[in-house]
């Protein structure tokens, strides 16, 4: 391909032209029904500006896997994902007690101090979380007001709301599993790759493919080959992450350097991790991890426990095979040459990254 897999016909240009377009047609509705609602809108527009656009791109490339041509109607169709993704950033945020996004203040921390700005009544803590939570709620309504006014046609709209409203219960059932699992104990790998399944791997690349190849009326044989790059680039998307959630540059992921371990998340390299070490160090490393408060040193001698265990090398081995996997499962004449281009790029995006 001439040009980037992102930005091939203009993509990611459309995509944020979409969603800019989308977010000024609401805001005179809800300025009509108070100005105190816009910075509920100003919030949500902050998190949409940029963003790797992944999930539209998947769901664009699905639809061109059988040979269609580029489709203004399948762009709009696709950028609502942005705002799907949009509440779950939002919702996950509030979960997590995350104060960042992006190297911004996530949404509950903007509302919180605008609470604490104006010396309101009551707790600013609960009104930046009620806020965030509404935004997020927002987005989510949204979402499917921008798939249902696309221009798809009935049938391709009818196919596409099937696999969107499995990958939002699986979105939320993965969620809740991500939740769960922060307050249990002794997280087996299983349960951490699972989790992995349906809040991300699922949710952020075999669903948009799903939703593209729907739009087409792709045939088994499409759907198949995408479902199975999609599994195997969606968990090597998610270790991608949980490496970063460790050792990531903060100044390039937004968030604070060590974020999964001072926010106790029982990802895939910590349950690796645990296994991996002798019985002493394991038991220092659940000590330090389970520990109400973690200071920078902790978080440091975690992050040589998990480096020094052979846990790090072993989850990029994972990483690589899994990606090696699914650009195997799109050799296929089921995807066209161009589609498969576009998937092999965005594989080695989703992989590479430092963010």
């Amino acid at each position: 391909m001439s040009t980037s897999a992102l930005d091939a016909n203009n993509l990611r240009v459309r995509i944020q032209g979409t969603i800019d377009d989308f977010i000024e047609e609401h805001r005179p509705i809800l300025a009509n029904i108070s100005p105190d609602t816009l910075p509920l809108i100003d919030s949500l527009n902050s998190l949409l500006q940029g963003g790797k656009r992944l999930r539209p791109a998947f769901a664009y490339w699905g639809y061109r896997a059988t040979g269609n041509d580029d489709s203004d109607q399948v762009v709009r169709a696709v950028s609502s994902l942005e705002f799907l993704q949009a509440c779950a950033l939002i919702h996950d945020d509030v979960m997590d007690h995350s104060d960042t996004r992006r190297g911004k203040p996530a949404a509950h921390k903007q509302f919180e101090e605008m609470h604490r700005s104006a010396d309101w009544q009551s707790d600013a803590l609960s009104f930046g979380n009620g806020a965030a939570i509404l935004i997020g709620d927002l987005a989510l309504s949204w979402a499917d007001e921008l798939l249902f006014t696309s221009g798809l046609d009935s049938q391709a709209l009818a196919r596409t709301k099937a696999i969107y409203d499995i990958m939002r219960t699986e979105l939320m059932a993965g969620q809740y599993l991500d939740l769960l699992e922060q307050v249990r104990r002794n997280t087996t790998e299983a349960q951490a790759l699972n989790v992995i399944r349906f809040k991300s791997a699922k949710y952020t690349i075999e669903r948009p493919l799903h939703m593209g190849a729907a739009m087409a009326h792709a045939d088994d044989s499409v759907m198949s080959a995408l479902s199975a790059y999609g599994l195997a680039l969606g968990e090597a998307f998610q270790l991608r992450d949980d490496v970063l959630g460790v050792f990531g540059d903060a100044s390039i992921t937004g968030k604070p350097a060590g974020d999964d371990l001072i926010e106790r998340k029982h990802t895939v390299l910590v349950a690796r991790s645990l296994t991996m070490l002798t019985s002493a160090d394991a038991n220092r490393f659940a000590a330090l991890f389970d520990a109400a408060h973690s200071t920078e040193t902790d978080i440091s001698e975690l992050q040589h426990f998990i480096s020094e265990s052979g846990a790090l090398e072993s989850v990029e081995t994972s990483i690589a095979e899994q990606t090696a996997n699914a650009l195997a499962a799109i050799d296929t004449k089921s995807i066209t040459e161009e589609s498969r281009q576009a998937l092999t790029e965005l594989a080695i995006m989703a992989t590479q990254r430092a963010f």
